[in-house]
């Protein structure tokens, strides 16, 4: 099995970048927790993993959030079932091996310290995820300024007030008053702003190298951000385990060395993460598209490759997921190369999309059967946008080709 040299610090903020799609137009707040529960915790004189453990928590809180009518919440002081997206993300961290030591974090960020404080938790994890709750209501409550074109100072002084009458109720005594203390001032507020929060963040980034890690643990990484797509709508659950399986089987098909067939693994894992920027009514619409609707969609591996480009370690991961959607003849999008211009391991993630999506319920209508599949393929193979040799290893292996792509949801 191989060994990845990736930036797990980069990959976690490419993570918050995907998370960012889902706002749709509320977007950096995970970035803007993260900056603000940093300081909280240097305030207190937190340093090295202690306060590097806070800011991976603080920059994933949200990653039990995946369709947009639920982010919508997220600009809501309380709201009812609040504590549902904690639960799903502290599930998705713990199914990570570099991840899992945030999940009881993600899991109680959201929890009153009145409650909190009596669990049997270490203190750490207590103070970690009530300054990210602290925090993430902050942010929200600065949202409304902001919302309304305000400047955000205007609304510093009740912010403030609003956070200090939950002091030892929703939120640590300890937490507010290092709060009170680093907010008092202008710049603290200025940085909440896009450009500057990202500086912020980026030049905590270059303070971690790559590290080695083993397939097992880069692949539950990458399952992190997969999971986080499926579960925007219930008609691709899943979809991105079966272009997994599938695209890594055809690449054994064609003897492709091993460290190439569990890229092409990762690929499937992660072609679709654009699609969090699409609207939940768009994926679940029982209809055809229109133009417009069209043009949403269609940006969705353009959005995927915007996220991975970034991350050390998974360059040819991003242009393979990058050129999923491209066609042989010139056809595809975003960028409509074709022919040699396109990869032979992105022809292999192209078809195997194709062929699971066709095996797979959508909201108009069934799923396919393997023989009306492979026609499609055949054809689509025949008018020059499908590679023809994969769609022929594809039929020579069908009905194996189909038990690999539904494995996960037969």
């Amino acid at each position: 099995m191989s060994t990845y040299n990736v930036n797990l610090h980069e990959a976690v903020y490419s993570l918050s970048d995907a998370l960012d799609l889902v706002g749709v137009t509320h977007i950096h707040h995970g970035k803007r927790v993260a900056y603000m529960a940093t300081e909280c915790g240097k305030q207190l004189g937190w340093k090295g993993s202690r306060l590097d453990e806070l800011f991976q928590a603080a920059i994933l809180h949200d990653s039990g959030v995946s369709r947009t009518r639920v982010h919508a919440k997220l600009t809501q002081l309380a709201w009812e079932d609040e504590a549902d997206h904690c639960r799903l993300g502290a599930e998705l961290l713990a199914g990570s091996p570099l991840l899992k030591y945030l999940s009881d974090t993600v899991l109680h960020h959201h929890t009153h310290w009145n409650v909190l404080k009596d669990l049997e938790l270490p203190l750490d994890v207590k103070l970690r995820a009530n300054c990210i709750y602290m925090v993430d209501r902050v942010d929200v409550l600065a949202l409304g300024y902001q919302i309304d074109g305000e400047d955000i100072l205007l609304g510093k002084d009740e912010i403030r007030h609003k956070i200090f009458v939950r002091r030892d109720d929703w939120f640590c005594p300890e937490l507010v008053d290092a709060f009170m203390e680093i907010s008092n001032s202008e710049a603290f507020w200025f940085t909440l702003e896009s450009d500057h929060v990202n500086g912020y963040l980026a030049t905590w980034l270059s303070h971690f190298p790559e590290q080695s890690m083993e397939f097992h643990e880069l692949r539950g990484l990458v399952h992190v951000f997969s999971c986080i797509v499926d579960a925007k709508s219930p008609f691709t659950k899943q979809h991105s385990d079966g272009v997994a399986n599938l695209a890594r089987y055809i690449g054994g098909l064609f003897r492709l060395p091993e460290e190439t067939c569990e890229m092409l693994e990762l690929v499937g894992l992660l072609h679709d993460i654009g699609k969090l920027r699409v609207p939940d009514n768009l994926l679940e619409k029982p209809g055809s598209l229109n133009e417009a609707e069209i043009v949403i969609m269609r940006r969705h591996s353009f959005d995927t490759y915007s996220i991975l480009k970034n991350i050390r370690g998974l360059e040819r991961i991003s242009l393979w997921a990058l050129q999923h959607h491209e066609r042989m003849d010139g056809t595809g999008y975003p960028f409509q190369s074709k022919g040699a211009d396109l990869s032979f391991e992105a022809r292999i993630v192209a078809v195997a999309d194709v062929f699971q999506a066709l095996a797979q319920d959508r909201p108009y209508r069934s799923a396919l059967a393997q023989t009306v599949i492979l026609d499609i393929l055949k054809q689509q193979a025949d008018s020059g946008k499908l590679d023809r040799k994969i769609v022929a290893a594809v039929e020579a292996n069908l009905h194996e080709c189909w038990r690999v792509a539904t494995q996960a949801h037969a």
